[in-house]
């Protein structure tokens, strides 16, 4: 009798990425730390935001987070 092999969740993976109801994967902004006195408040503020992965990357976040 074969048994189930359980995946490992990738550690580093799970505390950048989060998996939306839907199905699609956010991610935090870079740039946001230091540097910015040069960027002007429109530019700061989207910074803020969460930011939506694309497909591709989505598949290769599905193999590393598996039970998300």
């Amino acid at each position: 009798m074969s048994a189930k092999i359980k995946l490992k969740t990738n550690k580093a993976c799970s505390k950048r990425f989060k998996k939306t109801s839907g199905g699609k994967f956010i991610a935090k902004q870079g740039g946001v730390k230091h540097l910015n006195s040069a960027m002007n408040s429109k530019s700061k503020r989207r910074l803020g935001k969460h930011k939506v992965l694309r497909d591709m990357n989505a598949r290769r976040l599905n193999e590393l987070l598996p039970y998300s």
